[in-house]
């Protein structure tokens, strides 16, 4: 298995159940596809919803950091932000995005499948 060395912007929502969570999934397929994936080093967005319907995290992975910087120095920020709040505001349930700052990251390490580590 081969480290991925992507850059990834990470972005969790509680919700309030799991109708909720397929809505807001749906919503920022949607943005994803309207305003993001377009740009150089886009990689994809995945999306993890809990099995208790109160979690939905937004994986963005980019190619390089120096990627995403660009889309963030780029992008039409405000108008994607518009449609953000345009995605919350037709729910018929409740989401909160649960970020505080631009939440992104690199991988540390990646442990694949193998054999059972011995005990040190």
């Amino acid at each position: 298995m081969s480290t991925d060395t992507g850059f990834y912007s990470i972005i969790e929502h509680a919700t309030d159940g799991q109708e909720t969570q397929q809505a807001l999934v749906a919503a920022f397929a949607k943005i994803q596809e309207q305003w993001v994936r377009d740009y150089p080093g886009y990689v994809s967005a995945r999306f993890h919803v809990s099995t208790d319907g109160t979690r939905v995290y937004n994986i963005v992975h980019w190619a390089s950091e120096a990627d995403y910087r660009n889309f963030v120095a780029t992008s039409d920020t405000e108008g994607r932000m518009a449609a953000i709040q345009a995605a919350m505001d037709g729910l018929a349930g409740k989401a909160q995005a649960r970020v505080s700052a631009t939440p992104t990251y690199t991988v540390a390490r990646e442990i694949g499948p193998g054999p059972r580590a011995a005990d040190s």
